[in-house]
């Protein structure tokens, strides 16, 4: 029995799974050189209730989000508004986490908020050690965002704002949301689609952009 060769695979899942990847799984050459570091970051995905988090973090992680949704009960009625979204069963309780990779050695770990006011006391523990945020906004209800954007410029936190634009739902163009929230000039807004992968990305990378943009030198 060939031992050694059974001790070096063992060795090798062990690092693929401290790296989070699934043993036998295809590397890429930065992840086999030892010298090159990755660069890692922390983003928080923030907004109202329903507006799309969790699909947010779900369309761009690279590997299976943990998300903590819970039914919803009648206990919720009156107090979650379910008019923009009849279907929605089930709403996050702590918070979503996912993972993606953005450059050879850049990674995005992504924390999302729950959206209700009686969660918001999770908030200071979520956004500690972040890079910046993105608030997510409906325009069927932009004032559900409001709270998100008053706690991180209240904080001098950077932010973008990305519009969810729902199915069936009037488009607005960049320059009409920023001035119904009265976002500041210097914050980016992107209109997007949290089930397509490419405008989640598209909205990680202009967020990234910005808080290098606006870091101290």
């Amino acid at each position: 029995m060939d031992f050694a060769g059974s001790d070096r695979h063992e060795r090798l899942d062990g690092q693929a799974a401290f790296r989070g990847e699934s043993p036998g799984e295809e590397t890429a050459d930065w992840q086999r050189d030892l010298s090159r570091a990755p660069i890692s970051t922390k983003i928080v995905v923030a907004g109202g209730f329903g507006v799309g988090k969790t699909t947010f973090v779900g369309s761009v992680s690279e590997i299976e989000p943990l998300t903590t949704e819970a039914l919803m009960t009648q206990a919720s009625e009156g107090t979650d508004d379910l008019g923009p979204t009849p279907e929605k069963m089930t709403t996050t309780v702590a918070m979503d986490f996912g993972r993606i990779t953005l450059a050879d050695d850049l990674v995005l770990y992504l924390f999302g908020t729950p959206g209700q006011q009686r969660f918001w006391f999770m908030w200071d523990d979520l956004v500690r050690g972040a890079i910046g945020a993105v608030v997510m906004a409906d325009t069927r209800r932009l004032e559900d965002c409001f709270p998100a954007l008053d706690y991180f410029e209240s904080c001098g936190f950077p932010y973008v704002v990305a519009v969810n634009h729902f199915e069936g739902t009037d488009r607005y163009e960049a320059p009409d949301v920023r001035e119904a929230l009265s976002v500041p000039p210097e914050a980016p807004i992107v209109i997007m689609d949290a089930r397509e992968r490419s405008t989640v990305l598209d909205s990680l990378l202009e967020l990234v952009g910005h808080a290098v943009e606006v870091a101290p030198a």
